[in-house]
């Protein structure tokens, strides 16, 4: 089978046509593309580091985690800037070629729909844990209690969140069935007494050991540093049923409270000891009734004898 000159002569005019008319606003395309997607990363990075520099302002104990948030933050915004400029491309670039995108559009918009719906459980997770990271809700390292689990926050994704409770359990949380949060170590915690004395000491002789005893730690050089304040005594909280219930609190640095809520309980019974200040425990008075009172008698003539 021979090709005639005619057949070669119209491919390389069209092919030259092809060339002059379509080629270079192809190229063009192509060059405007990359110098969007240089930009793109510039702009990311540029943004990075202007936030970065506002975060060494504050808390140099927030900062750390604070730059991993925007961290994950911007890659998430670069990622989905790169895909909505290559998809622009990619509909333009067709366009040139003379592919009708009509169908395309309707096809890929039948199946994000269908996929929406079969997915959207792992795309309310994703939602869900890019707006937890915005809001800078937990962060890794805070003592939290998700869904009524409290534990040591290790480790937070998009579509997960792990935390590890006192025992060493490991507890996995999709984001988008969290329902409710508490950050116990977001800035500063706190620990809270209940101290209670019995009702014959002086309330205020009380107060004021337990205010020395809060400034004895705060001004001790392995203590001073884990507090945020003073410590605060609020007064008479209720009358127990043997107690006086004076409550106090004092701020610490993020989780923190427990190891300086131990030493100042250890401070406090050593100084109420050293002034004679009683801690009550429950009193049982044993009633035996007129019914055994021989049995009394029996228990008094045996101690009458064991003592002659």
């Amino acid at each position: 089978m021979q090709i005639s000159q005619e057949f070669i002569t119209n491919i390389w005019s069209n092919l030259l046509e092809w060339t002059t008319n379509q080629l270079p606003p192809i190229i063009i395309l192509v060059v405007v593309t990359w110098i969007v997607l240089r930009m793109n990363k510039a702009f990311i990075k540029r943004l990075k580091k202007g936030m970065i520099k506002r975060l060494h302002k504050k808390d140099a104990t927030e900062s750390q985690e604070s730059e991993k948030r925007v961290e994950t933050l911007l890659r998430i915004l670069q990622s989905v800037l790169r895909v909505i400029i290559l998809g622009i491309f990619i509909m333009i670039l067709l366009k040139k070629l003379g592919v009708d995108i009509g169908p395309i559009l309707a096809g890929a918009g039948i199946l994000g729909l269908a996929v929406g719906f079969g997915a959207q459980e792992l795309v309310r997770d994703y939602i869900s844990g890019f707006f937890m990271l915005l809001e800078n809700q937990i962060r890794i390292g805070d003592v939290a209690i998700i869904n009524g689990t409290g534990g040591l926050v290790e480790s937070i994704d998009l579509r997960t969140t792990t935390l590890r409770d006192f025992s060493g359990t490991t507890h996995i949380f999709q984001n988008g069935k969290i329902n409710t949060i508490s950050n116990m170590s977001m800035k500063w915690s706190a620990m809270t007494f209940d101290i209670g004395v019995a009702y014959k000491e002086n309330v205020d002789e009380v107060i004021k050991i337990m205010k020395q005893v809060g400034e004895d730690l705060a001004n001790d050089e392995d203590f001073k540093d884990l507090l945020y304040d003073k410590l605060e005594v609020f007064g008479v909280d209720k009358f127990a049923d043997s107690a006086v219930i004076i409550k106090a609190r004092i701020k610490t640095q993020p989780i923190q409270q427990w190891a300086v809520g131990r030493e100042y309980r250890k401070r406090l019974k050593e100084a109420f000891d050293k002034h004679g200040i009683e801690i009550p425990f429950p009193h049982t008075t044993v009633y035996w009734g007129e019914k055994i009172n021989p049995l009394k008698l029996k228990i008094e003539d045996q101690l009458k004898r064991d003592t002659n």
